[in-house]
């Protein structure tokens, strides 16, 4: 795969080429080693093929914005293979890609498994609050905390090299993919659409993952018409690598005995998978220790994939005030939207609905301007009119639009040429102790 595309993924094949497919899809902040110790036992039965996700594991760094992007390239490199129906199991945000493809190409999965998986991760606030962390201090604090996150702390202790392991994984991904993939699962939320999954799913969690637990594993089996749950003692975020024969034999059980017909002609046999290519150089990745050797990662080609033509369908104008309210919540945050409306009464929620409609329904969502432009705009005029309170609330903004520290201070320094040192002065202090909050990794 060329590194100049980003149409599709980085990927390797393990296993023989006349078997099923069956694709492991890998999580946040990892690579496709966290299932090293599946792949002995499931390429007995199924052609393997992992993936890396952008950025991940010396894979191009191509950011893709959302979860359906994600299942977008996986799907493009799949047809350059000439792979057509698989199986699919994946951890996290892997299992969100496997929710995607369930939801919008359900004639290509066979069989599904979702580990560690919800049909909504947390809320927006605490990804787009992760994505202005590694913005601004790069993606060394995250990478420690990964291993409090992903292991028990049982595990963590009696496991050093593999808890190493996991912060240098996390370290060494690219910061931008990382904060792509960030906003990717704060957006993402198909709580209302899982009972349109119609393939034979399997739910597994470790019973002692506080990122995604069995609370959200419960929501999604209650959701799924056809899933069943699966809890794994002593485990956490990381099942398949804490857990790991427990892990397999639950996947080698379901994708045995869950595997639906194809839709068309019936028959359960896939097409054979085309050779695929040598790697292009890249870093290398950070192997699980341990674990066999891994050969070395293979890629696809590229491919361009031609859309069907499809006749143009009217389109219906936009709710603003619905636009205004969604954009509204991404830059400023769930919280405060939510506040500012519960304090709303008979008498101020005229104004509050003006404001959604017309100043984040319209203005905001013009196209002349990204939103990192409209927040230097915003500031400047802040400071010039000494709305220091607001000022707090768009300096968060701004951030989570993407401006750095460092960026918030040019603008600051811009205005007080143009709108007077003291005016200036006020905003930096206000400035500064919000940068403080937002940008300190919690302990």
């Amino acid at each position: 795969m060329s590194e100049s595309t980003s149409s599709t993924l980085q990927y390797r094949f393990d296993g023989p080429e006349e078997a099923p497919v069956l694709i492991l899809g890998p999580s946040l902040g990892t690579t496709w080693h966290m299932f090293d110790r599946q792949v002995p036992e499931l390429v007995k039965q199924w052609r393997v093929l992992r993936f890396d996700l952008p950025g991940h594991g010396g894979a191009p760094a191509h950011p893709a914005g959302s979860v359906a992007e994600l299942a977008t390239r996986l799907l493009a490199t799949l047809d350059s293979l000439g792979v057509q129906r698989f199986g699919y199991a994946g951890c996290a945000l892997g299992g969100a890609v496997g929710i995607e493809l369930a939801l919008r190409h359900p004639e290509r999965l066979a069989s599904l498994a979702l580990v560690a998986a919800s049909p909504r991760f947390g809320t927006p606030d605490e990804f787009r609050q992760r994505g202005v962390i590694v913005r601004t201090n790069g993606l060394d604090p995250i990478a420690r905390s990964a291993p409090d996150r992903w292991f028990t702390g049982g595990f963590a202790a009696a496991q050093p090299a593999i808890t190493e392991w996991a912060v240098q994984m996390v370290r060494t991904t690219d910061p931008g993919c990382y904060i792509a993939a960030c906003e990717a699962l704060a957006a993402f939320d198909v709580r209302a659409e899982l009972g349109r999954i119609g393939v034979p799913t399997l739910v597994l969690v470790g019973s002692e993952d506080q990122v995604t637990g069995p609370a959200e594993a419960r929501t999604l089996v209650a959701g799924i018409p056809d899933a069943r749950l699966a809890v794994v003692p002593g485990a956490s975020h990381l099942v398949p690598v804490e857990q790991p024969a427990a892990v397999t034999d639950l996947l080698v059980r379901h994708f045995s005995t869950a595997w639906q017909q194809p839709f068309d002609t019936g028959q359960t046999a896939l097409p054979a998978a085309a050779a695929p290519v040598a790697a292009p150089a890249a870093p290398a990745p950070v192997a699980m220790p341990t674990a066999a050797p891994a050969a070395p990662p293979r890629t696809a080609p590229v491919a361009e994939i031609a859309a069907a033509a499809v006749p143009p369908r009217p389109v219906a104008p936009p709710d603003r005030y619905e636009t205004g309210l969604k954009i509204r919540r991404e830059v400023l945050g769930d919280a405060h939207v939510e506040g500012v409306l519960a304090r709303a009464d008979e008498f101020s929620g005229d104004f509050e609905e003006l404001v959604t409609r017309y100043a984040w329904g319209e203005v905001w969502d013009r196209p002349g301007l990204d939103r990192k432009s409209r927040s230097c705009v915003t500031l400047t005029a802040l400071v010039a009119g000494g709305h220091l309170e607001d000022l707090a609330v768009h300096t968060r903004a701004a951030l989570r639009n993407g401006l750095t520290p460092q960026e918030i201070k040019e603008v600051l320094l811009q205005a007080a040429v143009y709108c007077g040192v003291p005016a200036a002065g006020s905003a930096f202090r206000v400035a500064q102790q919000v940068i403080r909050e937002e940008t300190t990794p919690a302990e």
